[in-house]
């Protein structure tokens, strides 16, 4: 099963209190190893922007209102993502805006058994201390420097680094440049919280598993 690195930003902190998804972004990986197939997406969420969130990602209302809204690309996001598992950085809270803006058009809703949260595998390893996705950055030593703003699609890259140093694994990273992420294939057209707990032993298994096809492919 390959992994898919999800993030979203969106107009304010809760679907139920009416806010909407403003960009969506998937990195898909096999083995954590880049496939070169992304899902991204900007949104057009048919309400006004806050400027708490604006100054978190940058997106005001006239920019997006050109976009397509979720239900013109809800298809092509559910097809990306199937069969997959989803890595998520706090997944309950783009579950909750990706199920409720599932929800609302009568699509299907993702299966929480299929989410990784990788915050909970963060505090499980460091609890007690500040484990947000730039905490972890700054933990790993994961350059920060090309985010000046909240972005889906760097945040999935900055995610996988994270992913990657969490399961105490290592290999090669995307090739980012200043006008966003290289890759071969671009997917043009393309949270109700049920957290997976991974055991110690599992991680160690992926772990060995990571590093042994590595060292095959790369070695």
């Amino acid at each position: 099963m390959n992994e898919i690195f999800l993030d979203t930003e969106t107009t304010g902190l809760s679907f139920k209190d009416g806010h909407k998804i403003v960009e969506i972004a998937c990195i898909e990986t096999k083995d954590l190893i880049a496939t070169g197939r992304v899902f991204h997406k900007l949104i057009n969420p048919k309400r006004n922007v806050p400027d708490e969130a604006f100054k978190i990602h940058g997106f005001s209302e006239k920019f997006l209102s050109d976009k397509d809204t979720f239900d013109k690309i809800a298809d092509d996001f559910l097809s990306f993502i199937d069969g997959k598992k989803l890595i998520i950085h706090n997944s309950s809270f783009d579950m909750s805006f990706l199920n409720g803006e599932l929800s609302a058009i009568k699509k299907t809703l993702i299966d929480n058994k299929i989410v990784i949260d990788s915050l909970e595998i963060a505090r499980n390893k460091f609890p007690g201390t500040s484990n947000s996705l730039d905490s972890l950055c700054k933990r790993f030593n994961i350059d920060l420097t090309r985010r000046t703003k909240h972005n889906a699609l760097l945040d999935c890259e900055l995610l996988r680094e994270v992913y990657i140093n969490l399961l105490d694994a290592k290999e090669p990273k995307f090739n980012l440049s200043s006008n966003g992420l290289e890759q071969s294939t671009i997917v043009e057209k393309s949270y109700n919280r049920n957290i997976l707990n991974i055991t110690d032993t599992e991680i160690k298994l992926h772990n060995e598993f990571l590093k042994k096809e590595l060292k095959k492919n790369f070695y």
